[in-house]
């Protein structure tokens, strides 16, 4: 299979990784002459199959990996689909949710695939998850919540809640089998860019509310989660790839409420890169034709809660997903 490549930054250098450890055909195609360079130099790339100019790979490819900013990514796949070509797009799939109904609306007139980079679903710690939810670890579930913060450099392209809260909504959803309802959100821009960079985000999966934490401040790295259940409780490690059980339940007793630890047992998830697994089932749905195990619509649907999130913080009040569905681009009142 041969694939182009779009953008070799910081991520997109580890998708030139993975693609090259999955065997394929390699073009690349990035403005900055010096990338391309390292791409031949550090991965051996052919130098006639790197570009300045994407649009001029596109006839000798099969399919197109695009890792630039969100805001190139509506002109960038809408020409790579209109010219046939399958494509994987790293989240977020666009700037806004109208952008993204823009692109669903050319996957269904070109009848190409698109993939989108939500990479926690490959994550081996999430196949441990839903397994122990299959197993009834936790019984029924009465919350979530997610974490991913730390100290680290702002994007320059959207905010935080865009890079980095977004990988919950998109996992919760997955987890759950439920669609997203309604958001609150307090979102600050304390650096002055004008994008958020902090954000406590509670999204309403029918009865079950999720807590979602993003920011660049607090020391560390953060990537973890949390079930709550009536049975016990299940965190998850995404750094560490880490899960660990509880049997923490609450009884009454003697006419007092009493709080059982039980004994946790904690899992190692073990499985292939995350990343990998991603490429690896793009390629999948392209040589098979089959639909992405996370297409358009779920890339869609990640933006509408984040949409959804900017307008709760600016009016200070809860809004439903249906308040922004019914007209993309439209700010509630």
């Amino acid at each position: 299979m041969r694939i182009l490549l779009i953008g070799v930054g910081c991520w997109g250098r580890e998708h030139l990784r993975v693609l090259t450890e999955l065997g394929v055909e390699v073009w690349v195609a990035d403005l900055d002459p010096a990338r391309l360079a390292w791409a031949t130099k550090m991965f051996g790339v052919d130098p006639g199959r790197t570009t300045l100019d994407f649009r001029s790979a596109l006839d000798a490819v099969d399919a197109v990996d695009v890792v630039t900013p969100a805001d190139s990514h509506l002109a960038l796949v809408r020409q790579c689909l209109e010219a046939g070509k399958d494509c994987f797009v790293e989240k977020p799939l666009t700037r806004t949710s109208a952008e993204a109904r823009v692109l669903a609306e050319v996957v269904r007139q070109t009848g190409r695939l698109l993939q989108v980079g939500h990479i926690f679903r490959f994550h081996p710690a999430t196949d441990l998850l839903r397994r122990c939810l299959a197993e009834g670890r936790v019984g029924q579930i009465r919350y979530v919540s997610g974490r991913f913060s730390g100290f680290k450099r702002p994007r320059a392209d959207v905010g935080v809640t865009q890079t980095d809260a977004i990988h919950y909504f998109d996992l919760f959803t997955y987890l759950l089998g439920h669609l997203p309802s309604a958001i609150t959100a307090i979102m600050r821009d304390y650096l002055g860019r004008g994008f958020d960079d902090l954000a406590f985000i509670t999204v309403e999966y029918g009865e079950v509310l999720a807590f979602v934490e993003a920011g660049y401040f607090a020391p560390g790295t953060f990537r973890d989660c949390v079930v709550v259940g009536t049975k016990g409780s299940l965190t998850a490690d995404f750094s560490q790839s880490v899960v660990t059980a509880f049997r923490n339940i609450h009884q009454r007793r003697d006419g007092h409420w009493i709080a059982d630890a039980g004994e946790p047992e904690v899992f190692k998830a073990v499985g292939k890169e995350p990343l990998l697994q991603e490429l690896a089932s793009f390629m999948e749905s392209v040589r098979t034709s089959h639909a992405p195990p996370v297409g358009v619509e779920d890339g869609l649907l990640a933006l509408q809660v984040v949409d959804a999130a900017r307008c709760s913080s600016l009016l200070g009040r809860r809004v439903t997903l249906e308040e922004v569905t019914q007209g993309e681009g439209h700010a509630p009142r």
